[in-house]
């Protein structure tokens, strides 16, 4: 079979992969702190013998994140936290230490600050973060945590603890199946005192819908035209074949 038809396949098969990504995006326009999934590729020539220097195959180069921060929105509630700039909060999760941007946070049956996922948030000692019986709490800029119990006082305010928040460089940063970002290494990401935070915000996504929908749309128009392709590669080697057995 011409090399054509595995040329214009796999090119068909890429654009389906990135379909797929940017559907994953759109499903994810109102997912707190999701941060864009993006499909990149590089052109592989065709080897053979002999040469075919003017055909190109493709393969997956890399699967990348955007890290370009989302819109804030304001929602007044105490628990909600957003960072401002570059920067990660970390979560502990079954497989270890994590990071996400989502700030939606609560407080659990057992009084651990959590995310909407259940997942404990971390301190900068690495534990999870306890929070007083009906307590109120606040947080510092640098994400130092304050609580005042449930008839107490003013003045009996009481620091329990900080929030880790970490910012490794983002090349070095994967997304897992889960949503969330983990160190390409495995470790864990030391705390960074320069990350910053406010409260009663909440970082949106940073899927532009417009662009994803322009995206799913021209995705479409290149899968037809790999079609085409194949099509017309078809059709040229059944009236190749049809001369062939009538000049036979």
């Amino acid at each position: 079979m011409d090399r054509i038809i595995y040329t214009a396949a796999g090119g068909a098969a890429r654009v389906l992969e990135q379909q797929a990504v940017i559907s994953n995006n759109m499903a994810n326009v109102s997912t707190t702190g999701f941060r864009e999934q993006m499909a990149i590729y590089r052109s592989v020539p065709v080897e053979g013998q002999p040469g075919l220097p003017t055909r190109v195959s493709t393969a997956t180069a890399t699967s990348s994140s955007n890290f370009q921060q989302g819109v804030m929105a304001e929602t007044g509630h105490a628990l909600d936290v957003a960072i401002t700039g570059d920067g990660w909060f970390s979560v502990q999760t079954p497989e270890g230490e994590a990071y996400t941007r989502a700030g939606e946070l609560a407080v659990n049956q057992d009084n651990l600050l959590v995310t909407q996922q259940g997942l404990p948030v971390l301190s900068t000692d690495g534990a999870p973060v306890e929070i007083p019986d009906r307590g109120s709490v606040t947080f510092s800029s640098d994400g130092q945590i304050t609580a005042l119990g449930a008839g107490d006082n003013p003045s009996d305010i009481q620091m329990i603890g900080q929030l880790k928040l970490v910012n490794p460089p983002a090349g070095g940063m994967v997304r897992g199946d889960d949503g969330l970002f983990r160190v390409a290494a495995g470790q864990a990401a030391q705390a960074d005192p320069q990350v910053r935070m406010v409260s009663g915000f909440i970082e949106k996504s940073n899927v532009n819908p417009a662009e994803a929908m322009v995206g799913m749309i021209a995705n479409a128009r290149r899968f037809e035209m790999q079609m085409k392709v194949i099509q017309d590669a078809s059709t040229n080697a059944e009236r190749a074949n049809s001369i062939l057995s009538s000049n036979g």
